[in-house]
């Protein structure tokens, strides 16, 4: 199938930037997964466990199965697929003709051994959660790094602040910037610290088939040890059927909140952009409208957003579905967890156009500048609250009377200054010499602050 003709946006307009993704949660990747599982389930219960008598049996012929596996493999599997009516069942029967082929008839009836098939889709799930986990902490990180790199070279750079979309109390361009690196921040930690659970404990959780035949096993240590050393996942030992999907929630919710982030960061970069704070690098050739030649557009920022939008509902429902099962087992799981590659693609698509924005940007101190010289009732703050200190009556609404709803200037001000009568004369010096742009507090500081306690 070409990109052209493919139904998602994932695996067309924005196939170049989920590439990385199809090895990992498409149809294939499911499927090379699944052969991971059992291959290494295999060799556990031969090395480990003992059950098979090896005279001498070379591990790495299993071993093969997987490591030769291709797309030829997959599709084979998938033509199994239609006679068994039963996905995994398929890969059990791979498996079996690869052992018969290399000699190995004697064993192929311990594939699958005791596993119900959720043992499996649970644990290649949880395998390609973790790839994908990896992969967005990854492209998070990046993203914090190019938020610092405008933190540390616009740290002192002053810029008129937005409450309400009212100009407000001033701050500086490398602040901001490090508020939206200390919120993602706090995700990738938790990401990079979450652990991946997995199972793999029977038909209801309960190791039946499992301890009838093998008694003298410990089964709960045993199953522990498979998936903890050989799949170097997280155990998990209360279940049904199914994996809870305790850790995926999780997982998901930490990327939800990320994605709503960087939402916010998208939007603030468009209207910093709106409001000519940021110029954008014109690319040679590019259009930014069809109909206005002198238009460019912030696009990138535009896109990011609408994609961590479906993200967003593509992961709070994947997190809250998917902890839900009748009873002991229904399938209604199954269908969805197919669209686990989906949230994250469009995850990804997400994060990458965000950063192309950022990479696009070029400051304007000029407009910075001016916005702050043509709002001087930004003082009214601070000079209030210098009022207050020294007991001058009505502060507030004195200011509030001089300054609410309409502009002065620095004339005006001073005047105001110069009449206070309880404020003293040194002071009123401090208050005539503030201006907006150096009326930031200890923006600069708390920038600095960031970098040290991030070592």
């Amino acid at each position: 199938m070409t990109t052209i003709k493919a139904i998602t946006a994932l695996d067309g307009r924005y196939a170049g930037l989920t590439h990385e993704l199809a090895e990992i949660f498409s149809e294939y990747g499911l499927i090379r997964h699944r052969v991971q599982v059992e291959v290494e389930w295999l060799k556990f219960i031969i090395s480990d466990l003992k059950l098979v008598q090896n005279h001498g049996l070379d591990l790495g012929t299993i071993d093969k199965i997987l490591t030769n596996f291709n797309v030829a493999d997959a599709e084979l599997i998938k033509i199994i697929e239609r006679k068994t009516n039963h996905d995994v069942k398929a890969v059990e029967y791979f498996i079996k003709d690869k052992l018969d082929k290399a000699g190995l008839a004697h064993i192929k009836e311990w594939v699958h051994f005791a596993c119900t098939s959720d043992d499996i889709n649970n644990t290649a799930y949880a395998l390609m959660l973790k790839k994908g986990k990896e992969l967005s902490t990854d492209l998070l990180n990046l993203s914090i790094e190019k938020m610092e790199e405008k933190a540390i070279a616009y740290k002192s750079i002053p810029m008129m602040s937005r409450t309400h979309g009212q100009p407000a109390t001033p701050t500086t361009v490398g602040k901001e910037f490090v508020n939206f690196a200390w919120r993602i921040r706090q995700e990738s930690l938790f990401l990079e610290e979450k652990q991946v659970q997995a199972k793999i404990n029977g038909a209801t959780g309960n190791y039946n088939a499992h301890w009838f035949v093998f008694p003298e096993i410990d089964w709960i240590a045993a199953s522990s040890r498979f998936i903890t050393q050989h799949l170097n996942l997280d155990p998990i030992l209360f279940t049904t059927q199914i994996n809870p999907n305790s850790s995926l929630s999780q997982i998901l919710h930490s990327l939800v909140r990320a994605a709503a982030i960087l939402i916010d960061f998208d939007r603030d970069m468009w209207g910093y952009i709106s409001l000519g704070y940021f110029k954008q690098r014109i690319k040679e050739g590019e259009t930014g409208s069809s109909t206005m030649p002198h238009k460019v557009n912030p696009i990138d920022f535009e896109n990011s957003e609408g994609n961590m939008g479906l993200a967003i509902s593509m992961m709070e429902h994947l997190a809250v579905k998917l902890q839900k099962s009748r009873f002991q087992r229904d399938l209604s799981d199954s269908t969805v967890l197919r669209s686990l590659g989906s949230a994250f693609g469009y995850f990804s698509i997400g994060v990458k156009n965000s950063l192309k924005g950022l990479a696009k940007l070029d400051l304007n101190a000029q407009a910075l500048a001016a916005d702050l010289d043509a709002n001087q009732e930004l003082l009214a703050e601070p000079f209030q609250t210098a009022m207050r200190v020294f007991g001058e009556e009505n502060p507030y609404e004195r200011l509030k009377d001089l300054t609410r709803g309409h502009k002065i200037g620095k004339k005006e001000l001073q005047t105001f200054v110069d009449g206070l009568e309880k404020v003293p004369l040194a002071f009123k010096g401090r208050m005539g010499q503030l201006t907006p742009a150096t009326y930031v507090g200890l923006a600069e500081k708390l920038v600095d602050t960031y970098f040290k306690t991030k070592v």
